[in-house]
């Protein structure tokens, strides 16, 4: 063999072992990219799948929340239409109890008494409307007899009248002092009774209004 013929086959040996590094290294690479292009695949899923929960959540919530303001607003609108109703319905009881004129008279006549009790004043003012006026009126002096000792009350004159369903409004000659036993100032005591009632109940046959009329 001479040295040409050993300098090919060293030639092809040295090619073939490049080649089959290369090969190698070639295979190894593949593997590597495919490796990170599935990484980079799964990561991206990963996060398209997180972004979709995310907005799917937001929109869930979204929901939830327009679905309970609405609720709110809709219990609220009941709520209110229910208080209209139970003050509509004791506005009709004042008016059937003011028919009872025994009755009516003496309901008047413990307001004012009650009234000039809490008052700590010697000289009260009593104020009503037209009607309830023309019904004290007859019975006023007997009316103060029955007022603590030391105390006197003048009834308004007609032109002072109020605007009131019922009731009375009695205050201190200074003006200083005013207890409003009027239907209406009595009813404003109510609501927030009324409006806690119905929160717990929310039936309009389940009302715990009391008596308006009552002491």
């Amino acid at each position: 063999m001479n040295q040409v013929e050993e300098l090919e086959r060293a030639i092809l040996a040295r090619a073939e072992r490049l080649a089959t590094e290369f090969r190698e290294r070639a295979g190894r690479s593949r593997d590597s990219i495919l490796r990170e292009a599935a990484e980079r695949l799964r990561l991206r899923e990963e996060r398209e799948e997180s972004i979709a929960r995310s907005l799917g959540e937001r929109t869930f919530r979204q929901r939830v929340q327009a679905t309970e303001v609405k609720l709110q607003s809709h219990l609220d609108r009941v709520r209110w239409n229910l208080v209209l109703g139970v003050e509509r319905r004791l506005s009709d009881r004042m008016r059937a109890f003011m028919q009872h004129e025994a009755e009516y008279d003496a309901w008047l006549d413990s307001l004012i008494l009650g009234s000039a009790a809490l008052i700590e004043a010697d000289e009260l003012l009593v104020a009503a409307n037209p009607a309830d006026q023309r019904r004290l009126h007859p019975r006023w002096d007997q009316i103060c007899q029955g007022l603590p000792a030391g105390k006197s009350a003048a009834l308004m004159p007609s032109s002072a009248s109020i605007d009131t369903l019922g009731g009375v409004l009695v205050t201190s000659a200074d003006g200083r002092i005013r207890v409003d036993q009027t239907f209406e100032g009595r009813l404003a005591r109510l609501r927030p009774r009324v409006e806690q009632t119905i929160l717990e109940r929310l039936l309009p046959s389940g009302f715990d209004t009391g008596n308006v009329f009552g002491g």
